[in-house]
């Protein structure tokens, strides 16, 4: 996207936090602020409207809340990229949101230089959810499905070949391109090939879900 503002769509049922936001990212010249809505059942004609590359959801709304504004997203073909917007650092329905396709979350409170780093690199296609985060979301979250859940991640994650697993592995260990390639003693554009092919064998929408799957799992535990 080098040379392209990223189009930003916030939909948050707070006036103060949407025009927060728009104005922070108004002091970045190459984020722009395309739309605002109030509520998830805002969001299908915001997006129609507007073609945006990330679409900031608050988590809790009245009608349509931001994880069934996710999901609906993710049913579309080409969807934007979905960033979720809470002020918990662990909350169930943020995870539910990652399962469905969100690139991440951003705390509402973080530092404003972190929510625009945030929004440009999930607009590169890089989600923006530590390893650390996503454990603990998983530790935190009472699932009365965990164990068949634990089965049906590991029976996926066997489709994978030896190298991919362990690249897969690496992933949700949080660790960069760059970093896998050192580790595994492989170039940048192979780890980047392997991970194209895992969400591609796995049918997963981007690193988050390969991170969870890995979890899930249970493979990142050694």
């Amino acid at each position: 996207m080098a040379g392209l503002r990223v189009r930003v769509v916030i939909v948050d049922d707070d006036p103060l936090v949407r025009s927060g936001l728009r104005l922070l990212f108004a002091s970045a010249p190459d984020l722009e602020v395309v739309g605002e809505g109030a509520d998830g059942a805002d969001v299908p004609l915001l997006v129609d409207a507007h073609f945006p590359d990330v679409v900031l959801l608050d988590v809790r709304m009245p009608r349509v809340d931001g994880l069934v504004a996710a999901e609906r997203l993710g049913a579309r073909p080409r969807p934007p990229r979905v960033v979720m917007l809470t002020t918990f650092h662990a909350d169930a329905y943020v995870l539910r949101a990652l399962r469905a396709g969100a690139s991440g979350y951003l705390l509402k409170d973080a530092p404003p230089r972190e929510l625009i780093e945030a929004v440009r690199r999930v607009a590169a296609g890089e989600p923006i959810l530590s390893p650390a985060v996503t454990r603990r979301l998983i530790e935190q979250v009472a699932d009365p499905v965990e164990h068949d859940r634990r089965v049906g991640a590991a029976a996926l994650l066997d489709r994978a070949t030896g190298r991919e697993r362990e690249v897969a592995v690496a992933v949700g260990r949080g660790l960069s391109n760059a970093q896998i390639a050192d580790e595994l003693g492989m170039g940048v554009p192979t780890v980047k090939a392997h991970v194209s092919r895992l969400l591609t064998k796995l049918d997963l929408a981007n690193r988050v879900q390969l991170a969870l799957l890995v979890h899930d799992a249970g493979a990142a535990e050694g």
